[in-house]
């Protein structure tokens, strides 16, 4: 370990103390925000009843999807031996931490019960996955943070791999559990699909590696470093096969809804916005996700030169957002479209028939995933001023390549 003040070096402490207050601030925002949706109920949110998770679950589920997958580059150093990869390791398991914790607090602060957690953990019913997930998460930041002893602690350095091991099969399993919350619901035909499992586990690896590169570049900024050209080729072209992958599967999953003939009208709901009243589902998935958050990043790292660190940044950047505008279009317009109840049969009553139900996010919806992500910030930063988490490069070995 190394003393406090390495990892901000030369960073002057107060910015320190202003990071901290900024993270403090947008978390209490939105705690408070939770407070006041405690307090008032729903009915200052935009959910209603067909529309029961709302954009707080968006945030909520990125970070916790990204938690997974930002521990992808402890386990390419560690478990897989790549070099270059290994001095991101501790940053990478603090990064996870950080973010599980997060989403883990707008999660349950968005229920609307958070006291509710002790009967959630101490009550299982092992049919649901939603009781999996319990064990998954837990378990999840428990490994993590062995995974991290074993990095920081030298008695303890010949026992990182077989860390790194078991943290890489947890975080597939939590992944899978995930994917599986939507996969597995009965109730919304616009989820199932056992596809969704993997492609969360292929979302995870491009959303963490792009949270993962934004607060690198963050770091080596602040202290007057630039990451080595070869890593920074290295990085960039995974980023962009992650990406890649993670389009391919979401074509995929789209494909295979079209080809299911009660699947048909739900396609044509999101993907060309036949029946939306908000017009908003289908511009946010071409525009926000496929062009934007995921054509122009793999355009922008797939280049004959390594693309500079400012082109780096912007295509994580990128692809942080579409990952919002995917989440947004999945859980929103899956929950939107209305519900075949009785399949095959015809079902009438005075309320909602076959309409769409119309989400409009609140203020208070907004504060409290925001806050979500001060969490995870401020977790990170006080993380890094407490241990060297920043990544030590041979530069001069880099230097000879």
């Amino acid at each position: 370990m190394t003393s406090l003040r390495s990892a901000f070096y030369p960073l002057e402490e107060r910015i320190f103390y202003v990071l901290l207050a900024v993270g403090a601030a947008v978390s209490g925002i939105g705690l408070a925000a939770a407070h006041t949706m405690e307090e008032n109920g729903h009915i200052v949110t935009g959910m209603n009843n067909q529309v029961v998770w709302g954009l707080p679950h968006v945030f909520a589920i990125f970070m916790i999807v990204a938690a997974s997958g930002v521990l992808n580059i402890a386990s390419i150093g560690s478990v897989f031996g790549q070099s270059v990869y290994k001095p991101r390791a501790p940053l990478s398991g603090l990064l996870s931490l950080a973010l599980l914790g997060g989403g883990l607090s707008v999660l349950m602060l968005d229920l609307g019960r958070p006291d509710r957690v002790l009967v959630a953990a101490t009550n299982y019913n092992f049919r649901s996955v939603f009781a999996w997930n319990v064990f998954l998460y837990s378990g999840m930041a428990a490994i993590v943070a062995l995974y991290l002893l074993t990095m920081f602690e030298r008695r303890l350095n010949r026992h990182a791999r077989a860390a790194g091991i078991a943290a890489l099969v947890w975080r597939f399993a939590l992944t899978t559990g995930t994917g599986s919350i939507f996969g597995f619901l009965v109730a919304r035909q616009a989820y199932q699909s056992a596809l969704l499992a993997p492609l969360f586990i292929v979302l995870s690896f491009a959303w963490g590696l792009a949270v993962f590169l934004i607060v690198q570049s963050a770091m080596y900024a602040w202290n007057g470093r630039v990451l080595p050209e070869a890593v920074r080729r290295r990085m960039a072209r995974l980023l962009a096969v992650f990406v890649g992958a993670a389009l391919y599967l979401v074509a995929v999953f789209h494909m295979t809804n079209g080809y299911w003939s009660r699947q048909g009208a739900f396609e044509a709901f999101i993907l060309l916005g036949r029946g939306d009243p908000s017009g908003l589902f289908a511009p946010l998935f071409w525009l926000g996700y496929v062009a934007l958050g995921a054509v122009l990043p793999m355009a922008l790292l797939f280049q004959l030169r390594p693309p500079s660190a400012r082109v780096m940044l912007a295509a994580s950047a990128l692809v942080v957002l579409g990952a919002f505008a995917f989440l947004y279009v999945f859980i929103i317009g899956g929950q939107a479209y209305p519900l075949d109840i009785f399949p095959g049969y015809v079902a009438t009553s005075t309320f909602g028939d076959g309409a769409v139900s119309v989400y409009h996010p609140s203020l208070p919806e907004w504060l409290l995933g925001i806050g979500g992500l001060g969490i995870a910030f401020l977790l990170t930063t006080v993380g890094v001023r407490a241990l060297d988490f920043l990544p030590q490069d041979d530069f001069a070995a880099f230097g000879k390549e």
